[in-house]
């Protein structure tokens, strides 16, 4: 006991705070109380003109004073000439309330002059000779010591009370002017929480690595007695979306622990050194009520590794500073367990991730397969489902996806049910959801015109007859011409048949680029014509094939040599280019043969199969909406109505948009699609195609 109140008196720094903060209140207080003294001072003083006694004198001799009010320091009298007329007459009180009303009005001047230092006798009998009203002011008799209490010490010590009290008030304690340096941070009981590792699916992997650390909050004595270091701290890494925080919270759930948490820009402020003394406070908060987990997330803000750019007194330095120091002292064996969330840790400073701070470094990656079944499985527990719901298909069809993702999936599901009335979740509601999600909602007021609809059709059976046609691409489930809110005239869908990892071979790239070109390749061999509706296509089909150059070594001309990096590899932000210009312009020659090659491809395989697309896209102008299925059937010359039938319910909606798998024809606003049509299509363009069938809905 006595030494935890040695430790508040000294090691916390909070006897120098208190009497700083006391200390500063008083000087403001003086300041103040000085300045408003001043400040009335002035006001009463405002429309005074100060004269010498002889032309005081003078003036009454030329019967120009109507009344004197006389002091022992001095005389303050007034102007027949700005005497309103209710004050020439009547007794000399009501003379003094006059002429402080017309003061108050203004026009008024108020002149004053000092005595002489020895009385003059002849004073009273020149006034009452001239007829000058004179008086002298009640006054109440107090000595030099009062006067000096209800001026100054009063006013000073009221001041001083309510400058601590709003800085207390507004700090929360005695962390600075304002609080600016206290931590802040929320506080999160298990109860208040709720949150389980039951909460948290598709990371097995980083649970397993988190499981060690409940056990050492509940018995840190069983790492000790071996001799082992128990951790500080765990560094969670990983995309957007993917659940750093919320397993952070499942480890304080799981471990029956009070939880901080507190963002990393929440340590930043204009005043430089705040930083530093949030750091210690919530620290010191941390130790009170150990054993605890304390979590900041995006920690990259305070964390940004340090060079010559950042100076001595920069904020996000010396917080960074601070928090290396308190990771150094703070004693693991309490059971404050360090846990930090980012998705830059190419950024942050070696320092902060050396062991001894940052033991440990957890992804918190895309989940697979499993992953994403068990991720619906936990977000669907309190969503009524339908008996035909089969969540294993939305979960192959959500390849890519995070959890955020799932569980706006989900959510879009079930307000799709209540807007339709239903009172449970189908399977169409979560594969409409999905569409949703990649695609937006169906433009039911959009209407194109024949040509139009005729050119996003060969567009969109170009993606699907290449896609059919090569090795290594992924089948096609969908086929649409209906505009959606997305900006896409229409889409065409592929979908893996199985789960598979990020690796891909130079054919099934070299594949993909030739499905991004059919859709231009069928606009120029069919129609002789370009839109501007490939222009995401080009894009996509440009990226993959300068990866592959720039930094899978799949070139020809380069071979096994890395032209770029990569750049903020969990956000996506692309890669920066590691070579001199003249290997960048040879870099981009690669690219273009590349591109040349794939699409040349392409409108081979468009030649060669004019027929079978032909057939295609006019049961798709019929339709509107197709699966692959029928296409398929109509390639081989079957019945696409009996395909349709024996199609599976999920392959009408299925895609893999994350993968980059999906193709949307996107029209610039207010464009006109360049086109050579006869005089008959000419014709044609002035009718309205048909309003759209019901869409996403009814495409199985």
């Amino acid at each position: 006991m006595s030494s935890n109140q040695n430790n508040k008196g000294k090691g916390d720094g909070q006897g120098p705070r208190k009497k700083g903060l006391i200390i500063g209140a008083i000087l403001w207080a003086v300041i103040l109380v000085v300045f408003f003294h001043f400040l009335v001072k002035e006001i009463s003083n405002a429309g005074t003109k100060e004269v010498p006694y002889s032309e005081f004198v003078q003036m009454v001799q030329e019967d120009k004073v109507a009344a004197v009010e006389m002091t022992a320091n001095k005389y303050t009298f007034y102007l027949k000439e700005d005497l309103p007329e209710q004050g020439k007459e009547g007794k000399e009180q009501d003379l003094a309330k006059v002429l402080t009303q017309q003061m108050e009005k203004g026009g008024v001047t108020r002149y004053v002059a000092s005595p002489l230092p020895e009385k003059d006798q002849e004073l009273l009998p020149m006034l009452r000779e001239h007829k000058v009203k004179f008086y002298s002011p009640v006054q109440e008799e107090s000595s030099y010591l009062a006067r000096m209490m209800i001026n100054y010490v009063i006013p000073m010590v009221i001041m001083v009370g309510v400058l601590i009290f709003i800085m207390r008030r507004m700090g929360g304690g005695m962390g600075g002017l304002g609080g600016v340096g206290k931590a802040n941070a929320k506080v999160y009981m298990e109860k208040s929480t709720g949150i389980t590792f039951a909460d948290v699916a598709g990371q097995d992997e980083a649970k397993e690595s988190l499981v060690e650390i409940i056990d050492i909050l509940h018995n840190p004595g069983k790492y000790t007695e071996i001799g082992a270091k128990l951790p500080k701290g765990a560094l969670l890494v990983g995309p957007p979306g993917t659940g750093k925080t919320l397993l952070a919270k499942a480890v304080a759930g799981e471990a029956n622990v009070p939880f901080f948490s507190i963002s990393g820009s929440d340590f930043v402020e204009m005043f430089v050194g705040v930083g530093a003394s949030r750091v210690r406070d919530l620290f010191k908060e941390a130790n009170k009520v150990a054993p605890c987990i304390v979590f900041i997330d995006e920690i990259d803000t305070i964390g940004k590794s340090r060079d010559n750019r950042m100076g001595g007194n920069d904020e996000r330095e010396q917080t960074l500073n601070q928090l290396l120091a308190e990771m150094d002292g703070f004693d693991p064996t309490k059971g404050v367990i360090l846990l930090a969330a980012t998705n830059r840790p190419e950024v942050l400073d070696q320092a902060l991730l050396r062991p001894g701070r940052f033991d440990r470094r957890i992804t918190i990656d895309r989940p697979n397969l499993a992953g994403r079944l068990t991720t619906l499985q936990v977000h669907t527990r309190r969503i009524r489902l339908a008996e035909d719901v089969d969540l294993k298909k939305v979960a192959l069809a959500t390849a890519g996806c995070v959890g955020a993702d799932l569980a706006n999936l989900v959510n879009e599901a079930a307000l799709r049910a209540v807007r339709l009335g239903r009172r449970a979740v189908n399977q169409k509601d979560l594969l409409a959801a999905f569409e949703l999600v990649i695609a937006g909602t169906e433009k039911k007021g959009s209407v194109l015109t024949e040509f139009e609809k005729k050119l996003v059709a060969y567009h969109e059976v170009g993606h699907a007859m290449v896609a059919y046609k090569q090795k290594n691409t992924e089948p096609v489930q969908k086929i649409t011409i209906v505009p959606h809110t997305q900006g896409s005239l229409g889409y065409t869908l592929l979908m893996p048949e199985e789960d598979k990892t990020e690796l891909r071979t130079r054919d099934e790239l070299l594949a993909r680029i030739a499905v991004s070109m059919g859709g231009r390749a069928a606009e120029e061999v069919v129609l002789n014509t370009m839109t501007n509706g490939a222009a995401q296509d080009i894009q996509d089909a440009t990226a993959i094939a300068r990866n592959m150059v720039a930094m899978y070594g799949m070139s020809d001309r380069f071979g096994m040599m890395a032209l770029a990096s990569k750049r903020s590899q969990y956000l996506e932000g692309g890669y920066g280019m590691d070579c001199a210009q003249d290997t960048a312009a040879a870099l981009d020659e690669a690219v273009q043969k590349i591109l040349e090659q794939c699409y040349s491809t392409a409108v081979q395989t468009i030649r060669d199969s004019r027929e079978e697309m032909d057939r295609v896209v006019a049961y798709l102008l019929e339709k509107e909406t197709i699966t692959g299925a029928e296409m398929v059937a109509l390639i081989q010359g079957k019945d696409p109505a009996l395909a349709e039938e024996n199609q599976p319910e999920v392959a009408s909606l299925a895609g893999s948009v994350a993968e980059g798998a999906s193709s949307m024809v996107q029209a610039a606003p207010g464009k006109q699609l360049d086109r050579e049509i006869s005089d008959e299509e000419e014709t044609s363009t002035e009718k309205a195609a048909p309003p759209p069938q019901n869409g996403p809905k009814d495409e199985t």
